[in-house]
């Protein structure tokens, strides 16, 4: 049981109402609950709503990666490039295929880093997996530029990043995009994952291998693995794809106020003018040797900080890297937290926020 107070500010909360109980009680008298009707809408939802060719849709933003990765055609003895600063289902899915995660730093704005890319490029590398972190997608120009010139797949991890757009490039879209449907993403089913690309085919291999590579009923045309969305989830995330927009603009409206309003202690990250972030997290750093302090401060006036993340992936006891490998996320990790972003947040907690965090720098800084 909890023990936070009754007005605790969490970092995350779904934003959860009649319209997704509705929608579930809809297909639960419908008696069709696995993949089905519900499944199909939301993948055509979701591809009109990012501009992708196709969506398909699976169980988990983890599962989504791990296809991206098969259908582009990864597989044993391949390398691919990811930034250590990300959660471990980036790295994970590449072993999943059989291939071998290639760390590579961040730069000041949180995501990959193209020099430090070039520089760990073996003959054996095969793709690159930008990280949209936070919401934020990197400069998919140079991004596809880097891919191209070094015969690259390209496969863009937008589990934090729906609606989220740069220059012409939509989230999701610049290569195969993955996408997570979680209970803390900015819109959820509770657990699922979306795969999103432009050419059809590309489609019907992720449909395929979601399914046991079955083609009709029992008739397996490829080897797949059971990786499919319920139509249950499907219809929370339809309800949820409805609100994005608005949860978003909620989000930035947050962000906004957070710009403006927190203290020079706390180091924000310059957002680029071609940039739409939809703050997935509202991430700032502090000096290192208080962040942890600092952490406990906001708790302890109600306010429920967190860090994302405290260790780079390649640090991690599962990768056994070594510390000087990617120098600015290992200090970055020591150095971030994140406040509370999510549409639930009142303009009254907003305020709250920032007064905490004004009195703590006050004390720290």
């Amino acid at each position: 049981m909890s023990s936070n107070p009754p007005d605790f500010i969490p970092i995350a909360a779904p934003d959860i109402d009649e319209q997704e109980e509705a929608a579930v009680l809809r297909v639960l008298r419908s008696g069709r609950l696995a993949q089905g009707p519900e499944v199909a809408a939301l993948e055509e939802e979701f591809a009109r709503a990012h501009g992708s060719g196709f969506a398909i849709a699976v169980a988990s933003g983890t599962a989504a990666l791990h296809v991206a990765l098969h259908v582009a055609g990864i597989g044993p003895g391949d390398e691919v490039l990811v930034p250590t600063f990300t959660f471990a289902a980036s790295a994970n899915a590449v072993l999943a295929v059989g291939a071998r995660p290639v760390f590579v730093d961040i730069g000041d704005d949180f995501l990959i880093d193209l020099e430090d890319a070039e520089s760990k490029l073996t003959g054996l590398a095969k793709g690159i997996m930008p990280v949209d972190l936070y919401g934020l997608m990197p400069d998919m120009d140079r991004m596809r530029a880097f891919a191209s010139d070094h015969g690259l797949a390209l496969i863009e991890d937008a589990a934090q990043a729906h609606l989220a757009r740069r220059g012409s490039w939509r989230a999701g879209t610049a290569g195969i995009g993955a996408f997570s449907l979680y209970a803390t993403k900015n819109m959820m089913s509770g657990e699922g994952g979306i795969v999103t690309m432009s050419d059809e085919q590309t489609a019907r291999d992720a449909a395929l291998f979601r399914n046991h590579g079955m083609e009709t009923r029992y008739r397996h045309v490829t080897w797949g693995l059971n990786y499919r969305l319920s139509d249950l989830a499907a219809a929370i995330g339809r309800v949820q794809l409805e609100k994005l927009p608005k949860a978003t603009a909620r989000r930035r409206s947050i962000a906004g106020r957070f710009d403006a309003g927190l203290p020079a202690f706390f180091t924000r990250t310059d957002v680029p003018a071609d940039a739409y972030h939809v703050y997935h997290q509202y991430t700032v750093r502090v000096p290192a040797g208080v962040r942890d302090e600092t952490v406990d401060r906001f708790r302890s006036r109600g306010v429920g900080v967190d860090v994302y993340y405290p260790t780079p992936v390649h640090l991690q006891p599962s990768f056994g890297g070594a510390e000087g490998q990617c120098p600015t996320a290992e200090r970055y990790c020591r150095q971030v937290l994140s406040l509370p972003v999510h549409p639930k947040v009142t303009d009254d907690q907003v305020d709250r926020i920032i007064d905490a965090a004004t009195a703590i720098a006050n004390n720290l800084a």
